[in-house]
């Protein structure tokens, strides 16, 4: 598996980064185990994880995974959701930050994270007092990158200006949502990522399974049982994007899930998608990506298929330049 640098860090990660949302949830430690081990054999050195992802059950299993070979890895995690009932064990303060990187250690059981995440971006707390709580952890070596999820373009640049103005350690990898339906990102985030030198790695590339084909027009599964898959991939465009999509990958004999996370990854600003699994079988597909010849035009015409987001001034005939 090819490897990229990681932002300006000088480290760097395998091109696809497997996340551990499933660990301790849909996939037991044994299966967990064995999906871990099949990313390992297939190259990946790269390992996304949060201390919501099941109560914390994520990190525990991860941090057994990698005992013995923990520095040849890059593993990341993140914080902002609560982690109990107690109305202060949320959102990025400085209190909850500092608190939540040290469950999250002892649960990963090794002295640092090489990411972290402020998993969404916190309106109840000034963004200067979340931004140092970074600058304080890197300085402890508790952290040694600081990165965002879930965070708007201007909400970003606006923590790089900070961390600039009062020379503290700049965020070096974002974490925002984009697949072919969900194409928000390449109108501000992917811009500004790139012109700061910042990483990305993208989360739902398969579109939560839509993209697998195996929704065949209307949402089931997970589609319709959970509330925030609902609303995120229920508009009918969306599933006729998808069998269009699951058609030119067959006319092309190319399978649906690697096609899709490799068309992610071919995104110049992009550095790894993050793929997940419940089991072998899924992973598998996830893992072919890495051996999909996702060239400009292949991607150009994939693209073609779904919606282009309008440009950041909504002016759509910037879009296609005039000729002559």
């Amino acid at each position: 598996m090819k490897t990229k640098p990681l932002g300006r860090t000088g480290v760097q990660v395998s091109e696809l980064c497997f996340g551990t949302m499933s660990f301790g949830g849909d996939a037991d430690e044994a299966m967990s185990a064995q999906m871990y081990q099949a990313c390992r054999d297939a190259g990946i050195n790269f390992f996304d994880c949060a201390d919501q992802y099941n109560k914390g059950k994520a990190e525990e299993i991860l941090g057994r995974l990698v005992k013995g070979h923990r520095d040849s890895l890059v593993l990341t995690t993140k914080c902002y959701n609560p982690s109990s009932e107690d109305i202060n064990d949320r959102g990025t303060s400085r209190r909850h930050v500092t608190r939540a990187v040290e469950a999250s250690l002892k649960r990963l059981q090794t002295d640092r994270v090489d990411i972290l995440f402020l998993h969404q971006y916190d309106t109840r707390t000034p963004l200067e007092e979340s931004v140092r709580a970074l600058e304080d952890l890197v300085r402890s070596g508790k952290v040694l990158y600081p990165a965002v999820s879930n965070w708007s373009a201007w909400q970003t640049q606006r923590a790089v200006d900070l961390q600039e103005r009062h020379d503290w350690a700049r965020l070096q990898l974002l974490q925002p949502m984009y697949n072919l339906v969900k194409r928000q990102a390449e109108v501000e985030i992917l811009p500004m990522a790139a012109a700061n030198g910042i990483g990305v790695i993208p989360y739902s590339p398969a579109a939560a399974g839509l993209l697998s084909g195996k929704y065949s027009g209307e949402a089931t599964g997970r589609l319709k049982t959970n509330k925030m898959y609902e609303a995120r991939y229920g508009e009918p465009w969306v599933f006729e994007v998808a069998e269009k999509f699951v058609a030119f990958c067959r006319q092309r004999g190319l399978h649906p899930v690697s096609t899709a996370v490799a068309w992610v990854g071919a995104h110049p600003a992009i550095t790894a998608p993050i793929i997940g699994a419940r089991n072998l079988d899924q992973l598998k597909d996830s893992l072919n990506a890495a051996d999909v010849a996702m060239t400009p035009e292949l991607r150009a015409e994939i693209a073609a298929l779904s919606r282009t987001p309008p440009p950041a001034t909504d002016r759509l005939e910037e879009l296609k330049p005039p000729k002559g």
